[in-house]
């Protein structure tokens, strides 16, 4: 991965791609992130059956957002900025049960995010 990449795509994460060996393992780099809430969402958990994705996390059960019935649900995790190939590799660590999507943060704007599929 070339250092020179353009870091235009904001993700927000609220569970193992904030831990430091995650990041080291799938990016070759600790990223920065700013907190921050995702609007609509609720934590809900998934049992992980990829023993790769186990390996990387340490943890078979992950944190996974579902859609709140209440509309002032949040979510608090962090906002990272990755290139386009970074963001394919965060694509390829999540499993099954996750979809990336676009949602809105507290502080404005949106970020893609995992959520259940």
């Amino acid at each position: 991965m070339g250092g020179n990449e353009q870091r235009d795509q904001r993700l927000f994460s609220y569970g193992t791609l904030r831990q430091e060996n995650v990041q080291l393992s799938l990016f070759g780099r600790r990223l920065d992130g700013e907190p921050d809430f995702v609007a609509g969402f609720t934590l809900s958990s998934v049992t992980i059956e990829d023993p790769d994705v186990v390996g990387q996390s340490g943890l078979e059960t992950h944190p996974i957002l579902v859609p709140a019935d209440d509309p002032a649900a949040e979510v608090a995790g962090s906002v990272f900025l990755l290139s386009a190939a970074e963001l394919a590799a965060a694509d390829d660590y999540e499993v099954s049960p996750y979809v990336r999507v676009q949602a809105p943060l507290r502080s404005g704007g949106i970020a893609w995010v995992y959520v259940m599929a």
